[in-house]
């Protein structure tokens, strides 16, 4: 009797795939198992909220967890190698959640009429009593006059097929979304009974919103001369003076506190360093106080001088001025810093030389410490710029924009930077709501600041630093 043989079954690869390619595919296995998992808590939640229409809008959370709990040991049966990227998932999920989603939401909103007006949600505003049919199939709305049946529900088509109609009951707590099969006169057929369980009392429409192409850029370079081109020197101007200014103030300090021969250099530092340790809020308030046109200490003092009252928040000059100075006292205790232990690396031997051969304390600083600085200042420099192009807190704290200025826009003032445009039209104008304008402006500014920045990097030299 003989014994067939049979080859032992194959066993999947354990040895993970190599080099960049190893990377790439463990990190494409982890956001497909997050995707898909997310992907089958939308759906259950979805089932959830047909099933119980006051199931909490977080039980898509809990399905995605279970889902991810669930799909993580099949994950590790079809490529058991992925045990050693497992440590990446939690960040993975953190940069899909709070860095990728708000980019595509954003990217998204920027072409639709999303705002309070257009939110997608009920309109708690317009709702008007409603009593439902014996079969539940019809809804009348006898107080309905004047105004078309499709118009107030802002329907898509005019027989308002396939749109949607939200009932309530006496309480109003909880809304129920029904579909529609068309509309005559003052009722309403819905395409599906409703549940028996809802006492229907109200009715209202929902506040749909749609794609609008490029609308929404159209009305941002409409009026670019009065907002967007304005607003957007004003953000260079800022950016680039605060940044030579606090480099200057910076080093120049940073080079005379270096001195050993100073006497009580440390006591010079630990003050010059407290605007930089008082935060920033507590600062520009302070500031606000100060520069008083009436009240403020600055004011006092020039008027004993002999000088008169200068509006440093009342005129858009001003204003201006008054914010350069502000952020050179919260700047510069920084670049000094800086400055000071940049030149803790360069070596002494250097001025030593210079000094023999008879160099002056200034021909050392601009031949020796001024261009071995230059590799250490470049990084920060290019970083601060960036920093102060997007620098919303000293504006919204110190002048919140303003002075206004004619032939502006009530959202872009004298003082405003694109960010704080962008701010104030999504939160300030249009009923504080209009996301979807305050999405374009976003747009525009991240291609403005890549625009910048590759500019900057390019006269910089880094792109021929990082090639060699």
């Amino acid at each position: 009797m003989t014994h067939t043989m049979h080859p032992p079954p194959r066993r999947r690869p354990t040895v993970p795939p190599q080099g960049t390619q190893g990377v790439f595919t463990a990190l494409l296995i982890l956001a497909a198992l997050i995707g898909v998992s997310f992907l089958i808590g939308w759906l259950l939640s979805g089932l959830a909220a047909q099933i119980l229409p006051g199931a909490p809008a977080y039980t898509i959370l809990i399905f995605t967890l279970l889902a991810l709990l669930l799909l993580t040991p099949l994950t590790y049966r079809l490529f058991p190698w992925i045990t050693n990227w497992f440590y990446l998932l939690p960040a993975l999920v953190f940069i899909l959640a709070f860095t990728v989603l708000p980019v595509v939401l954003t990217v998204n909103y920027a072409f639709t009429n999303y705002s309070g007006e257009n939110s997608g949600n009920p309109d708690s505003a317009s709702r008007t009593p409603a009593t439902l049919s014996a079969d539940r199939l019809t809804v009348t709305l006898p107080e309905l006059t004047g105004q078309p049946l499709p118009e107030y529900l802002k329907c898509a088509a005019p027989t308002c097929a396939g749109g949607t109609v939200v009932l309530f009951d006496e309480e109003a707590s909880v809304p129920y979304r029904q579909k529609i099969a068309s509309v005559r006169a003052n009722t309403v057929t819905l395409a599906a009974p409703v549940p028996d369980t809802v006492a229907v009392a109200q009715v209202t429409r929902i506040n749909r919103f749609e794609y609008v192409g490029l609308a929404n850029f159209r009305e941002i370079f409409g009026k670019a001369s009065r907002a967007l081109w304005p607003v957007f020197l004003w953000t260079v101007v800022f950016a680039f003076s605060t940044i030579v200014i606090n480099s200057l103030a910076g080093l120049i300090l940073g080079i005379l506190l270096y001195n050993k021969r100073l006497k009580g250099r440390n006591v010079y530092r630990t003050l010059l360093f407290l605007p930089w340790a008082v935060p920033a809020v507590i600062s520009v308030q302070m500031w606000v106080a100060l520069f008083n046109q009436q009240f403020g200490i600055v004011n006092k003092t020039l008027g004993l001088l002999g000088i008169a009252a200068v509006p440093w928040l009342g005129d858009p000059l001003w204003a201006k001025v008054s914010i350069l100075l502000v952020n050179l006292w919260l700047g510069f205790p920084y670049m000094m810093t800086a400055t000071i232990s940049a030149l803790s690396t360069i070596n002494e031997d250097l001025y030593e030389a210079a000094s023999i051969d008879g160099a002056s304390r200034w021909q050392q600083i601009t031949n020796i410490t001024l261009p071995l600085l230059r590799t250490s200042f470049t990084p920060i420099l290019l970083s601060g710029f960036a920093f102060n192009f997007n620098n919303f807190g000293i504006i919204y704290l110190l002048t919140a924009g303003g002075p206004a200025q004619e032939g502006r826009e009530s959202t872009a003032q004298s003082t405003d930077i694109l960010l704080s445009w962008g701010y104030n039209t999504a939160f300030v104008s249009s009923g504080g709501q209009n996301f979807a304008l305050a999405s374009a402006i976003a747009l525009i500014i991240f291609f403005l600041t890549l625009a910048i920045s590759l500019v900057n990097f390019r006269a910089a030299g880094v792109f021929e630093e990082a090639r060699k």
